[in-house]
């Protein structure tokens, strides 16, 4: 039987936090989280993006249901202070979805001076949850769900290169960032085990579907090449609301369990279901040496 939104039980008197709330995935899970009554705080880089959202929710959600923290991942300065303004406002957080992310642009080099995909889509998301986890912890069944994607297959963690300085190679960049996700997944939900916290920490990935992140990626960089194969493959790409419903079911079901990705049929379209984790992130000792190196890139905003 497919898994379909029908299926998620009632998000009365939860609370979820979604990054990269107003675009793609993101925008569809508040969606779906607002419909089944949960309280979504949209963390978004774009103010009047996330404003114009609202707006359009409004007319049909309980405005008490939805609210907005800025949030660019790409500036820990920032990430630390959108924590501590969720921390202040709320007592406590059933569930955060680290949604946002960068796909392939130019090398670019975040607030602190880290290469731009390894920054938002992984060390921002750590200090984040980091920053969170004494939320999450106060909620029996809190989830945090990582979103990664299908590059984790592809990737290798550059031990001697993480920030792209000696040679970068966009899509190698990309590919290293959403395993380092992974690999960061399973290490926090085998430290959320053994300290006998509830949080789980869950993965999904949206195989291949249709969001901003393809246009975004392609005025970027200028690719032709790129532009051209995404109209060849374009009849393999499913809508972002196809695409959310991996991340919904590992937020939501009340059967899946931490250290589980879900992703689409055969990890590019379809209905999600469990399915098999990246083998260079199963690596014991080098998911605890991303921790560790990560975590000291980011121990002064944590």
């Amino acid at each position: 039987m497919n898994w379909t939104v029908d299926q998620i039980p009632d998000q009365s008197g939860r609370i979820a936090f979604v990054t990269g709330a107003n675009s793609g995935l993101g925008l569809e899970t508040t969606k779906v989280l607002l419909e089944k009554g949960a309280k979504v705080i949209m963390g978004c880089r774009s103010i009047e993006k996330a404003q114009n959202v609202i707006y359009q929710f409004h007319e049909k959600i309980d405005s008490g249901l939805i609210d907005w923290i800025e949030l660019d991942l790409g500036d820990l300065t920032k990430v630390s202070k959108a924590a501590d303004q969720v921390a202040s406002k709320y007592p406590r957080l059933d569930l955060l979805i680290n949604n946002a992310g960068v796909m392939a642009p130019p090398r670019t080099l975040s607030k602190q001076g880290f290469e731009i995909q390894f920054a938002v889509n992984h060390l921002g998301h750590m200090a984040l949850t980091l920053k969170l986890l004494p939320l999450l912890d106060k909620q029996t069944g809190a989830r945090v769900v990582t979103v990664s994607s299908g590059a984790q297959y592809m990737g290798k963690i550059n031990w001697g290169d993480l920030q792209g300085e000696i040679q970068y190679d966009r899509w190698a960049s990309y590919s290293q960032s959403k395993l380092a996700n992974v690999m960061f997944a399973l290490e926090l939900n085998n430290l959320m085990k053994t300290s006998k916290s509830e949080v789980d920490s869950l993965l999904a990935h949206p195989g291949l579907a249709r969001t901003n992140l393809q246009s975004t990626s392609v005025d970027a960089n200028g690719s032709w090449q790129e532009a051209f194969a995404y109209k060849l493959m374009n009849p393999l790409f499913q809508s972002a609301r196809m695409g959310a419903l991996p991340q919904l079911l590992a937020a939501t079901n009340p059967t899946a369990k931490g250290g589980e990705q879900y992703g689409p049929r055969f990890n590019v379209r379809g209905y999600p279901k469990p399915c098999r984790i990246a083998s260079l992130a199963l690596i014991n000792s080098d998911r605890k040496k991303l921790w560790d190196v990560s975590e000291k890139l980011i121990r002064d905003f944590v």
